[in-house]
């Protein structure tokens, strides 16, 4: 028999993936079938991308597709390793032998994270200063049980960290000679966060300020024994802007007393500088106040209360605190624009409280009461003389029922978000909400057994725009389950910075970001399928760091 011609496959013909394409010299096929010539060149399409381009696109990926990146070529592994700002680690002991080769790579890390659980031996004092001579551009730290480190070896990291700007420990054994080297030697640090230090107790050593007076602009103490020996830390600080003090023990009256006078000096100061004509001042006053689970009564409200320029105060569940404190509050910090006030239903804080906010802060943006038994009267107040409230969350109260939030949806015209949980309202209240409130654009309702699922449903058709999460309804539309987040504030993600070992972002957050970032080109298929390929891949690829 003879053979059959043999055929010609072109270009357009090859069954050869996107990635791949047949060479100048044809494929031949004989009439049996059997392949005489293959030819195939496969194409890089990345090959002329810029590194700085990769290193862009890979920033947009979670750790475990960065991961699964860094393992397609040398260049890409390359490419991965330098442009990683933002690492996270088990600090575990084993890990120490690890860190010269782990650094070499993530040359450019500028953001540190060290973790160890309970259960094992965290990293040593020799293996920080291998870091801090490894990282010189550090700038954050994160410490979370990490007890084998003590107050010389943070000392020494303190040194050779001059770059620090952001420093959060927590369930650490150092204490406040540690603290102190890093106050001394970190002349740029702006944010510290301490949490559940063991070597804080009582009788330990004042911490000051050192260095770092000038540039701190925030501060942190939770769980502690003996906060108030940051006392002197919070006064010598010239430009403290955040100060928030959860869950720590002892009386906090006296504290919060030089706080409030230190607040006033700066106000004299400042205006002895008007009056001679000089524009410069000592010290700046601080802008945002969290008391959370403390021993604060209404002495501790009236003291703070001279911080004028207050615009976020929290008075989370201090049950000595009464109207009284909160009516000086008001009285004298008429720029508050975030108030969150959680009762803990000890009926001490009511209308007469939320009176006085109503008259004086006409600029209140936000608004969050929990466990706060507050009727029509108050916030029919509030919602007349605030007319720039956007976000309101009422939780945990007996006495808020169909008629306040009729009030609300009458008289709330810039309310944009609303959380309403635990409150005594009926389908009543969904109804009015219908037709009130023209701004709301995100509503949720939760454990108000009065609102059938009906109402949600009513309310869905009746503004169809609107996102609504409802007990009674099957549909989430996205709302925080928290209250305190009844803000949704927005979170943006800094260029450069990605993490190297953690949970991994979805495909949706990834693509909403990069269409937010890149516009149009981001919105194509070639991206989007990408994107999703790149996430679907074999987890078992992941970088044991």
């Amino acid at each position: 028999m003879g053979q059959s011609p043999p055929v010609v496959l072109g270009r357009e013909n090859s069954l050869c993936d996107p990635f791949t394409f047949l060479s100048s010299s044809s494929t031949f096929i004989s009439g049996e079938g059997f392949r005489d010539e293959i030819a195939v060149e496969i194409v890089d399409y990345t090959a002329e991308l810029p590194d700085e381009c990769l290193a862009f696109v890979f920033q947009f990926l979670g750790p475990g597709d960065r991961n699964r990146c860094s393992l397609v070529c040398k260049r890409w592994f390359r490419v991965d390793g330098w442009s990683r700002h933002r690492l996270s680690l088990n600090a575990q002991s084993e890990i120490v032998s690890s860190l010269p080769s782990l650094f070499t790579r993530f040359d450019s890390v500028t953001k540190l994270a060290l973790r160890c659980s309970r259960k094992s031996i965290s990293l040593t004092d020799d293996a920080l200063l291998t870091i801090s001579i490894r990282c010189r551009n550090l700038t954050r730290l994160k410490l979370r049980g990490c007890r084998e480190i003590t107050d010389e070896g943070m000392s020494t990291f303190a040194k050779n960290s001059k770059k620090l700007r952001k420093l959060s420990c927590g369930s650490c054994m150092f204490g406040a000679k540690a603290l102190n080297a890093v106050l001394d030697h970190c002349a740029n640090l702006e944010e510290l966060s301490v949490k559940r230090l063991r070597g804080i107790h009582d009788g330990a050593e004042p911490i000051g300020p050192g260095a770092a007076a000038s540039s701190l602009k925030m501060i942190c103490l939770k769980e502690l024994v003996n906060g108030q020996s940051f006392a002197p830390l919070v006064l010598g600080s010239k430009n403290l802007k955040t100060v928030k003090i959860i869950h720590c023990l002892g009386d906090w009256d006296s504290v919060l007393q030089l706080i409030g006078n230190r607040n006033r000096n700066y106000k004299e100061n400042l205006n002895c500088d008007i009056n001679y004509g000089s524009s410069d001042s000592n010290s700046s006053p601080l802008m945002e106040i969290h008391l959370e689970r403390l021993q604060v009564s209404d002495i501790g409200l009236s003291a703070i209360s001279k911080c004028t320029k207050i615009e976020n105060l929290h008075i989370v569940k201090t049950p000595e605190c009464s109207n009284y404190g909160l009516v000086c509050v008001a009285e004298n910090c008429k720029l508050l624009r975030k108030l969150h006030i959680d009762g803990w239903r000890t009926n001490r804080i009511g209308d007469e409280g939320l009176i006085a906010v109503a008259k004086h802060c006409s600029n209140l943006q936000e608004l969050v009461l929990i466990g706060i038994n507050a009727t029509h009267v108050s916030l029919s107040a509030i919602a007349c003389n605030c007319s720039k409230l956007e976000r309101l969350a009422l939780c945990g109260s007996g006495t808020i029922g169909d008629t306040e939030i009729a009030c609300i949806a009458a008289k709330c015209m810039a309310l944009k978000k609303l959380c309403i949980k635990g409150c005594p309202i009926s389908d009543i209240a969904i109804e009015a909400l219908g037709s009130g409130c023209p701004n709301l654009v995100k509503i949720k309702v939760r454990k108000c057994r009065g609102v059938s699922s009906d109402a949600g449903e009513w309310l869905r058709e009746q503004r169809g725009s609107m996102l609504i999460n409802m007990d009674a309804c099957d549909t989430d539309c996205g709302f925080e389950a928290s209250v305190s987040d009844i803000g949704v504030h927005e979170t943006g993600v800094e260029v450069g910075q990605v993490t190297a070992v953690g949970a991994s972002t979805s495909s949706n957050g990834r693509l909403a970001l990069l269409r937010s970032k890149l516009g149009h080109f981001a919105g194509r298929n070639l991206v989007a399928c990408t994107l999703r390929r790149w996430s679907n891949c074999d987890d078992n690829l992941n970088i044991n760091l």
